[in-house]
């Protein structure tokens, strides 16, 4: 899988001001690698990962997925392709670990599998005592690894996390970004995060870090 950018620009309205976030950018990513994209706040790093998520649509330049726009059909690219994780965790609260996860695979079409749901949450390091428990009775970590679990569970190429760790400890955060660099390097998925931490960026394969309107690569 490449997943390419070109020639993106890309700027918003605040009142009767415009903020340009990208000038003319250009970038890849790769199945097998985890990816950090770091930079000031404001400076487009959420955006970055809306537009590839094709949950923001897309002013000027491209975004291609192995020689295809992502946006000629959003839906099936969402469904099929990318997996998303998100900094509050976004899971059912009244739902256990493994219904949160079935319903994921409902939605992409496929009939939930038991077998399949308890081994991926114990590939991440959820037995099944707690898959069963409801997720609002987990700590942090936990729920961000079944949040993992659900953008895994579907076999996409691409896992968007954004901010992945930014409501966890150290130490809970450290887990979390092994289970992400396992899942790139292990299972040649790309992962792309977003993150404020240096400390997680200097653990990617590459970083790209957002200065002044551009994107520029720093290989770790």
């Amino acid at each position: 899988m490449i997943l390419e950018i070109k020639n993106l620009s890309f700027s918003y309205t605040d009142g009767d001001k415009t903020k340009q976030l990208f000038d003319n950018v250009s970038l890849s990513f790769e199945n097998g690698f985890f990816y950090c994209v770091t930079g000031p706040s404001g400076s487009g790093k959420t955006t970055l990962l809306s537009l590839i998520g094709t949950i923001e649509d897309i002013q000027e330049g491209q975004i291609i997925l192995d020689g295809e726009s992502v946006f000629s059909n959003p839906f099936l690219y969402r469904r099929d392709k990318v997996g998303f994780v998100f900094q509050n965790y976004n899971l059912i609260s009244y739902m256990s670990a493994i219904e949160n996860i079935a319903i994921a695979m409902e939605i992409a079409g496929r009939k939930a599998d038991m077998h399949q749901i308890l081994g991926t949450l114990n590939l991440i390091g959820i037995d099944e005592e707690t898959a069963r428990k409801k997720v609002m009775k987990l700590s942090g970590g936990e729920q961000q690894r079944v949040a993992i679990a659900r953008a895994f569970i579907n076999n996409p190429d691409l896992i968007l996390a954004d901010e992945a760790t930014g409501n966890l400890d150290n130490e809970t955060s450290d887990v979390i970004v092994n289970i992400l660099i396992l899942l790139a390097h292990k299972f040649n998925k790309c992962i792309i995060m977003v993150t404020h931490n240096e400390e997680i960026a200097i653990q990617s394969d590459f970083e790209y870090r957002i200065e002044n309107k551009k994107i520029i690569m720093i290989k770790h």
